[in-house]
């Protein structure tokens, strides 16, 4: 999928270059500065993302909303036009939301279930420790400490959990909660994952690239939230 979308946003940029040299040069006269020029940035890469992304919904959305405010700019639904827009945009959110609802209910996968099930019966142990970051930053870093279990929120703040160096002596979990924020949790080589995610305008990657499946122990992440993401790495990410 990086492949792919690197390849969409070359192409994009190579098409600009030829408008900017063919306007130049004469060749033809195409004005980049319409009314409304500036959705473009909204409707672009939206659409890259509709294209490339696994998570479908956000990109979506973003893309109509886009298409939504070109057209108000445009005065296609008349003299309320903006009124109109964001009545639209409402529509809109609403529609993404629904089929969002439905797409999971209907379209739940093995691993999600097995995950719920691993959850109820490890979450019972009440071993967990507890991470919370709103409107601030959280760092946790386990150094050859025994990892039992966590549950991390972040609300409108980022949240940070290094597992690379803690010891495992049993599957465990964490929950995660996300809302209009991030999470990276940073895991073993050795350890597998597996990842339930419920998102709204979001979504949950795995980002590990070596070997994933063979460790002895596995931790099941329970995530969920909106206009967030959570990101699992064995490595750190540069800033």
């Amino acid at each position: 999928m990086k492949q792919a979308k690197a390849i969409i946003w070359g192409l994009a940029i190579v098409t600009l270059g030829v408008i900017f040299g063919g306007n130049a040069l004469g060749l033809f006269n195409f004005d980049l500065f319409f009314d409304g020029w500036w959705t473009l940035f909204i409707i672009v890469p939206s659409a890259v993302s509709l294209i490339t992304d696994k998570e479908k919904f956000s990109a979506l959305f973003t893309l109509a909303v886009g298409v939504v405010l070109l057209l108000a700019v445009q005065h296609v639904f008349g003299e309320k036009s903006w009124e109109v827009a964001g009545k639209v945009i409402l529509a809109a959110f609403l529609v993404c939301l629904g089929l969002w609802i439905v797409f999971r209910g209907v379209f739940r996968n093995k691993n999600d279930k097995e995950v719920e099930k691993k959850i109820r019966d490890l979450e019972d142990e009440k071993t967990m420790d507890s991470q919370i970051a709103i409107f601030s930053g959280s760092d946790r870093v386990y150094n050859e400490e025994v990892f039992s279990g966590s549950t991390i929120v972040a609300i409108f703040g980022g949240a940070d959990l290094d597992l690379r160096k803690a010891k495992f002596t049993k599957d465990t979990v964490i929950k995660a909660c996300c809302l209009f924020g991030g999470i990276d949790i940073k895991v073993p080589e050795e350890v597998q994952v597996k990842i339930k995610s419920g998102f709204v305008f979001g979504g949950a990657s795995d980002e590990r690239k070596g070997e994933t499946g063979k460790g002895k122990y596995t931790i099941y992440i329970d995530c969920a939230g909106g206009f967030g993401g959570i990101s699992i790495s064995d490595k750190v990410k540069k800033k």
